[in-house]
């Protein structure tokens, strides 16, 4: 019903800023209700980063509040994650997920049913 296309990712200095773009593509009965980001590091499993739900409500990872800002375009099923004073720990790979019923209530990754192939972000000292 839903497929997530990820861009933006590579590589740069801390203290640098990059910004993430998502596609979803999805079949016309398909509405999706929530889409985020996720961050994920070998041996430490996928972890929240934002989320947001229709164009209004949002939530930030207690990591990242204050530097990433998360936005989504409805009209083009898009989201987006403006990522600022990035820091070497925030390098990872970095997945959009979306769902159809879920309110954008938590970062939990079981909460959400469709995956990006995810893009790579390094962040060098």
């Amino acid at each position: 019903q839903v497929q997530l296309a990820e861009s933006g990712g590579g590589s740069v200095r801390t203290g640098g800023s990059l910004g993430l773009t998502c596609v979803a593509s999805r079949s016309p009965y398909a509405r999706i209700n929530c889409m985020g980001w996720f961050q994920e590091v070998p041996g430490k499993g996928r972890e929240g980063v934002a989320a947001v739900v229709g164009g209004y409500r949002k939530i930030y990872s207690n990591s990242v509040k204050g530097r990433f800002t998360i936005s989504r375009d409805n009209a083009k099923n898009t989201v987006y994650l403006q990522m600022n004073s990035l820091k070497p720990e925030d390098t990872a790979m970095y997945y959009c997920a979306a769902d159809l019923t879920y309110p954008c209530t938590g970062l939990y990754a079981g909460d959400f049913g469709y995956w990006g192939q995810g893009t790579q972000v390094t962040v060098s000292s």
